[in-house]
């Protein structure tokens, strides 16, 4: 099991790197991070959102975040404003200037991640979809959890069955 897990986690994460390079060309030839891509992807088409909302719709840890968010207020791409409901919390939203780079490399990144699909039949996606949805569910169930699988709530191990 441990070396079939090992191969299968690396399987995954050479995949997403792949994916990331391959559809980041037109991030990094636009001057941006993934991250600040992921938050001027997550804001397009938006009014703006908090920071509770980016940070649960992106892929961004809540740590890194904030510091994402003032390097893109600090290239013009986004405003931050006090919320008017919770004085504690920020509104984020796109400047023109952030909207015109939504508009301009989205549809490039969607159209270098589209090509790696091509060959891709609907069962082949329903395949990959139905293995990415239950490990999500596992990692879900995990996290709510809070304790490696096998564990009881106290981290005692739990009877073989």
């Amino acid at each position: 099991m441990g070396e079939r897990y090992l191969k299968s986690v690396r399987l995954l994460a050479e995949c997403m790197q792949g994916f990331e390079r391959v559809s980041g060309n037109a991030v990094r030839h636009n001057g941006l991070t993934h991250a600040q891509f992921d938050i001027i992807a997550t804001l397009g088409n938006t009014s703006g959102m908090s920071y509770k909302e980016l940070g649960e719709r992106t892929l961004i840890t809540k740590g890194t975040l904030t510091g994402v968010i003032e390097r893109l207020e600090q290239k013009g791409l986004v405003l931050r404003e006090r919320s008017l409901d919770d004085k504690r919390s920020f509104f984020v939203r796109l400047t023109p200037e952030g909207d015109q780079v939504f508009r301009d490399v989205f549809p490039k990144v969607i159209a270098q991640g589209k090509k790696i699909f091509t060959a891709y039949s609907d069962a082949d996606f329903d395949t990959l979809e139905a293995a990415l949805a239950l490990l999500r569910g596992r990692i879900a169930s995990h996290d709510r959890a809070g304790q490696p699988d096998g564990q009881d709530s106290a981290g005692t191990p739990l009877p073989s069955t």
